[in-house]
């Protein structure tokens, strides 16, 4: 059954994805964080969000 948190836990789902996938908008070496190029620490970060992301989604379908 489709309802209205589904349908936020398939969008949770699908935004680190199109982060993931826009490989133009962070494959450059600067501005470099601690010494890290912006392509490591942007996946970096992403990783942690997808981690909250996919974390909320699944509470999202697991109160059904």
């Amino acid at each position: 059954m489709v309802n209205g948190r589904t349908i936020l836990a398939g969008i949770l789902i699908v935004i680190p994805f199109i982060a993931y996938f826009a490989i133009p908008t962070y494959n450059k070496v600067e501005p470099d964080l601690g010494g890290l190029p912006y392509f490591y620490w942007y996946q970096t970060l992403w990783l942690a969000i997808s981690t909250i992301l996919f974390s909320i989604a699944a509470l999202l379908l697991a109160r059904r």
